[in-house]
C-alpha cells in the first residue's frame, strides 16, 4: 500500500516528530511506500520514506497551514494512495495521531469572547471539529484517556474510533543501553563537576513546558545549594527572553540553553532531576524517556503522562492548580535529599523493566495498516 503521512512541520528534536518517524519508519519496514507531506524538514532524509516538500507562502501559521491542507488534498486527488495519515488536525483524514490538546478545551479554559472572531481560531476550531465531529470517518490515535474525555465533551465522538496507544520510547534510550560510567564521562565533557547538581528540562515551546517556573524554582535555592547547580534546557524556542529572565533573577551562570542536542539520553544519564513543570502538555513524552534512563522528575499534574511518575514512584508531581512555591519546595528537598533521588532512580529502573514503555509504533502501524477503509 501507499501511505500518505502528513505533518506540518519535521525537525529532530520534537517528541510529535519522533512519534511520526519511528511510525512511519515502522510502517515502511513492513512492506509499504510511506510519502511524507510537509512544508519543512529539517535533518538528515532518511532513505525508507519519500519526503514531498509542499510549497506555502502565507505570513501566518495558521495561513501555512491552510495552504498547506489545499496543497495536500489536490496532490492526492491527482495522486490518490490507500491511507492518509495526519500528525496535525485537519480534514480527509484517515486517521489522525492525537499528540495534541483538545483545542477546544484549551479555548474554552484560557481564551475570552473576542478571541473567537479571529481568523485562527476559526481555522483551528475548523480543523479540529471535522477531526473529531459525530459521523466523520477518521480513527483516532490517542496517547491518554484524559485527551478522549475532553473531545468527547466538545464533539460527542464515537467510542469506537478511540485507540489508546501505549508509550513508545526508543529502547536504545534505556539506562542499560549507556556506558557504565556515563555520569563521569557526560560530566566532564561538558564542564559539570560530579559534586554539582545537573537539572535538565528538555522540550520545545519553551512557555508551554513551564520554562519560567524552572528558573523561578531555581532562582528560590538556598544560597549553598543554588551555587552547585546547573540547569540545561534543550528545545526548539527563541531563548532570549528565557536568558533574560535568568539574568534577572541572577541565575545567569546557572543556566544553559540549547536549540537541540543529539545527546539527551546521555544527558539524562548524567543528570540528577529532569524538571517538566509544563502549563500545557497532552502527554509529555520526555517524562517516559526519564523513566527509562533510570531520572527522577519532578512534573505537574497537567501532562498526560504524569501518572506514569505517579505509578512508577520516581519523583514528585504538583498537583492543580499550580502554585509555584509548591514547586519551589520540591526542588529544594529533591536536592537535598540524596537518598530519596536514589530511591527514585531505582524505582524508575524498575519501572522501565517491567512495563511496556515501548511499542506504540507497532501498534500505531497495526491500526493505520488494519482498518477497512471506505
Amino acid at each position: 500500500m501507499t501511505i500518505a503521512f502528513c505533518l506540518y512541520k519535521y525537525f529532530p528534536y520534537g517528541g510529535l516528530q519522533r512519534d511520526f518517524l519511528r511510525i512511519a519508519h515502522t510502517v515502511a519496514a513492513r512492506g509499504h511506500h510511506v510519502q511524507v507531506l510537509t512544508q519543512q524538514w529539517q535533518g538528515e532524509r532518511p532513505s525508507d520514506l519519500e519526503i514531498i516538500l509542499v510549497p506555502v507562502t502565507a505570513r501566518t501559521n495558521h495561513g501555512k497551514n491552510e495552504q498547506y491542507y489545499q496543497w495536500v488534498q489536490s496532490y492526492l486527488s491527482q495522486h490518490p494512495v490507500d491511507r492518509v495519515v495526519g500528525f496535525n488536525k485537519m480534514p480527509g483524514l484517515d486517521v489522525y495521531y492525537a499528540a495534541d490538546v483538545c483545542y477546544a478545551e484549551k479555548v474554552a479554559r484560557e481564551k475570552g469572547f473576542f478571541y473567537k472572531l479571529t481568523s485562527r481560531y476559526k481555522h483551528y476550531a475548523a480543523f479540529e471539529k471535522a477531526t473529531f465531529q459525530q459521523g466523520a470517518h477518521t480513527e483516532l490515535l490517542m496517547l491518554t484517556n484524559k485527551q478522549i474525555g475532553d473531545f468527547k465533551h466538545h464533539y460527542h465522538t464515537e467510542d469506537r474510533r478511540f485507540h489508546i496507544l501505549p508509550p513508545g520510547i526508543y529502547p536504545d534510550r534505556k539506562y542499560s543501553q549507556q556506558p557504565e560510567n556515563s555520569r563521569q564521562i557526560v560530566r566532564e565533557k561538558n564542564g559539570i563537576g560530579l559534586d554539582q547538581f545537573l537539572l535538565l528540562q528538555v522540550g520545545s515551546d519553551f512557555k508551554r513546558k513551564g520554562v519560567p517556573r524552572t528558573l523561578l524554582a531555581v532562582a528560590s535555592l538556598p544560597e549553598a545549594i543554588r551555587q552547585r547547580t546547573r540547569l540545561m534546557v534543550v528545545g526548539q524556542d527563541k531563548a532570549d527572553r528565557y536568558q533574560a529572565q535568568a539574568r534577572q533573577l541572577g541565575i545567569e551562570k546557572q543556566v544553559q540553553f540549547f536549540s537541540g542536542r543529539d545527546d539527551i539520553s546521555a544527558l539524562m544519564s548524567a543528570a540528577d532531576l529532569l524538571l517538566h513543570p509544563a502549563v500545557q502538555e497532552a502527554a509529555g513524552i520526555v517524562l517516559l524517556e526519564a523513566i527509562v534512563a533510570g531520572l527522577p522528575v519532578l512534573t505537574t499534574e497537567v501532562c498526560g503522562y504524569a501518572h506514569y511518575i505517579n505509578a512508577a514512584q520516581c519523583g514528585v508531581v504538583i498537583p492543580e492548580p499550580f502554585v509555584q512555591e509548591v514547586l519551589n519546595a520540591s526542588l529544594c528537598d529533591a536536592l537535598e535529599k540524596g537518598e530519596q533521588r536514589s530511591e527514585w532512580a531505582s524505582h524508575a529502573r524498575h519501572f522501565a523493566d517491567t512495563e511496556d514503555l515501548y511499542s506504540l509504533a507497532d501498534k500505531a502501524a497495526d491500526i493505520i495498516l488494519g482498518f477497512e477503509n471506505d
